[in-house]
């Protein structure tokens, strides 16, 4: 396995620094933070106009880029570092890829070029109540009416995005087992959104009611599951890359504070304990990263057993990992650290709900254990 990186790659990851440099900055996040939709949508079109970023593992057949997972990795490990808000993550790591995993070649070619031309905001609507990420969780019913078309019946909560995404992709259970079933939201009738209270405001959630809701049945009836779980695995090596980014900034962070920051006549840095904090740091951040793109160069390679046991390491270290570093950062800066206005807390913040976004991690561990056949 070749984990070195080639010049385009080195290239597409300085063009999105730069570009989430000057739209993604501390004042930008804290502004949508506290927006309702929770992102810019002119932004948004841009990152898809100019930089293609919505498409770009989408293959071109469906109106992307045809790149690889680990291209789109770099993109969202710089998407953590900037502390990027909005819908990529429910769109592009949720959505597109349950849509690529469906059994539905016309969904394919229906839906997938909205999204990576950054038309439409999409999401995958899979927990209910119990929280739980796996085929037993899901008991949102999905029933056939008389002109042969379905209706959803139930509701589903912690949706990424739900409160405003164009296109709800939809877990839901039929008469022969798990399901996948698409609702387009504008003038949906029966459909409920009502957005709910975040620890992380630079990510926001809804809760989705559906009462008799009208939707488009994606592939074969009851044989959704086991897309659905290569996309969870996707997700999770996503995000474990996602976390990577933002676990690096907060260490970078740090290390600058100690340098500037004086006790005693002399930076903080040179003391031992903050030294080895900061160590101890980039230990954590080094083997998250090991472990993250693993996991990215195995859904490139596309072997499906590797790809579930690499995404279940992923998860269960990088979700600790980065909330260890995040922690530490805040630790090292001292009392200004704990101050809400510090940007310590947003990435903090962000560390704490991505180590439950996906299930926490002991359930990944529990993952990982069962792939490994322990």
């Amino acid at each position: 396995m070749d984990l070195t990186f080639s010049e385009e790659q080195d290239e597409l990851r300085k063009v999105v620094r730069s570009f989430l440099a000057k739209h993604s900055d501390e004042a930008t996040v804290r502004r949508l933070a506290a927006d309702p939709r929770g992102h810019d949508p002119v932004v948004w079109r841009r990152m898809a106009g100019e930089l293609g970023l919505q498409g770009l593992a989408v293959p071109e057949v469906y109106g992307g880029s045809g790149f690889g997972y680990v291209d789109l990795g770099i993109v969202f490990e710089e998407a953590g570092r900037a502390l990027l808000g909005g819908p990529y993550f429910a769109t592009v790591a949720l959505a597109a890829e349950a849509l690529l995993r469906c059994a539905d070649e016309q969904a394919r070619h229906d839906l997938l070029p909205g999204i990576a031309s950054g038309e439409t905001v999409a999401t995958l609507a899979l927990t209910e109540d119990s929280g739980r990420w796996d085929e037993q969780g899901i008991g949102l019913t999905a029933v056939q009416d008389e002109t042969g078309g379905w209706r959803l019946t139930g509701a589903k909560t912690y949706v990424p995005d739900g409160h405003l995404a164009d296109l709800l992709l939809v877990a839901a259970r039929t008469p022969s087992g798990v399901s996948l079933l698409v609702v387009e939201t504008a003038d949906t009738l029966g459909l409920t959104r009502t957005p709910l209270p975040t620890l992380d405001q630079t990510r926001k959630q809804a809760r989705i009611e559906f009462m008799d809701t009208p939707a488009r049945l994606l592939g074969p009836e009851g044989t959704a599951w086991p897309g659905l779980e290569r996309t969870l695995a996707t997700a999770a090596v996503l995000l474990s890359a996602e976390q990577v980014g933002g676990a690096a900034a907060a260490l970078d962070a740090a290390v600058e504070y100690a340098k500037i920051r004086e006790q005693y006549g002399r930076p903080i840095g040179s003391f031992q304990g903050i030294k080895h904090k900061c160590a101890d740091m980039l230990m954590e951040i080094e083997s998250a990263r090991s472990a993250a793109y693993g996991g990215l160069w195995a859904l490139d390679a596309g072997d499906e057993t590797e790809i579930a046991i690499a995404a279940a390491l992923a998860q269960a270290f990088c979700s600790e990992a980065f909330t260890k570093v995040a922690a530490d950062n805040i630790q090292v800066h001292g009392g200004i650290g704990f101050t809400w206005e510090h940007p310590a807390h947003l990435y903090f913040k962000r560390a704490k709900s991505s180590e439950v976004l996906l299930g926490t991690p002991s359930y990944h561990r529990e993952l990982l254990a069962a792939r490994l056949g322990i």
